[in-house]
C-alpha cells in the first residue's frame, strides 16, 4: 500500500527533515580523529530529544542506539561504540526524526583526515549518484529510472552498488512502500506521482557489491572488507522537479568552519 502525502503532511516532513539536517550538522561540528562513535550518537539524541523530535531509529525493531554509524567497510546499521575514529576512516553517519507524528530520514558519510584517493572518489561519486537518482524522482517517471540513474553513474565509475539493501517510502512509518533499489531498468517499477515520499539512499562499495551480516543480527558490511559509501535524502515526487526535503547545508557549513 502507497500512501501519497498531503502538502499539510508533506510540510510536517520537512519540519522533521529540518531538525534531522541540524542534528547532522551538529555530528559534523565533532567528527574528528579521537572521538567515539557513541559520544556522536549521544549528542544526537540529545540535540534531536531538545528540538521537539524522537529519534526514529532507537528501539525501531530493537535497534539500541539513535544513528547507524557505519565505519569503513560497514555498509549500514553499524553500533556506536567505543571506536574512536583515525585519520584516514570514513563513517556513514544515518539518522531518523520522528516529529508530530512523521519521519524524515537521511544519511552522509564523512572523511576523517586524509584518506586515499579512491575513497575520496567514492565518496564523490555516491553522493553525486544520489543527486542523479533525486532528478529522476518526477511526475510520470517510473522508479527503475530512479533505480538506473543511480546504477548507471556509479558503475560508470567502476565501483559497485549494494543490491539488498534499498530506499523506501517514508511517512507515519520510517519504512513504507514502495521499495526503491539502487539498481534497476529504465521504464520498469512504480509509476511515480505527486505527493510520494521516497528515501532514496545510494550504498556504493570501493569493491565487491557482496555483502555480509555480522552476528549482532544488523551490521552489513562488505564481504572483501574494501569501504563503502551511503548518502541519503527524503524526496517528495513533484511535477518536473523532486522536491528534497532533507538538507545537508548544516553538514557543509560545519565542514567549512
Amino acid at each position: 500500500m502507497i500512501f501519497y502525502k498531503t502538502e499539510e503532511e508533506i510540510e510536517l516532513i520537512r519540519q522533521s527533515a529540518l531538525i534531522l539536517g541540524k542534528a547532522h550538522g551538529e555530528i559534523a561540528r565533532l567528527i574528528r580523529p579521537g572521538i567515539s562513535t557513541a559520544e556522536l550518537d549521544k549528542v544526537a539524541e540529545e540535540f534531536i530529544r531538545d528540538n521537539g523530535g524522537v529519534p526514529s531509529f532507537k528501539n525501531y525493531n530493537g535497534f539500541p542506539y539513535s544513528l547507524c554509524i557505519s565505519v569503513n567497510s560497514t555498509v549500514v546499521h553499524g553500533f556506536p561504540s567505543n571506536y574512536t575514529l583515525q585519520d584516514g576512516d570514513i563513517i556513514s553517519v544515518d539518522g531518523g526524526v520522528l516529529y508530530k507524528g512523521f519521519h524524515s530520514d537521511s544519511a552522509y558519510t564523512h572523511a576523517i583526515g586524509n584518506v586515499s584517493d579512491d575513497v575520496q572518489k567514492l565518496l564523490t561519486v555516491t553522493k553525486e549518484a544520489l543527486y542523479k537518482g533525486i532528478e529522476k524522482a518526477v511526475v510520470g517517471a517510473r522508479m527503475g529510472d530512479v533505480s538506473y540513474a543511480v546504477q548507471s553513474y556509479a558503475e560508470g565509475f567502476g565501483f559497485s552498488v549494494v543490491r539488498e539493501l534499498v530506499g523506501h517510502g517514508v511517512g507515519m512509518n520510517l519504512h513504507e512502500s514502495p521499495e526503491v533499489p539502487n539498481y534497476g531498468k529504465r521504464g520498469q517499477g512504480v509509476k511515480l506521482q505527486n505527493g510520494l515520499v521516497i528515501a532514496i539512499e545510494p550504498m556504493i562499495n570501493l569493491g565487491t557489491k557482496n555483502i555480509v551480516q555480522e552476528d549482532d543480527g544488523w551490521t552489513i558490511r562488505t564481504r572483501d572488507n574494501k569501504p563503502s559509501a551511503h548518502f541519503e535524502h527524503t524526496v517528495v515526487v513533484r511535477q518536473n522537479e523532486a522536491e528534497i526535503l532533507t538538507t545537508f547545508d548544516y553538514i557543509e557549513q560545519a565542514k567549512q568552519q
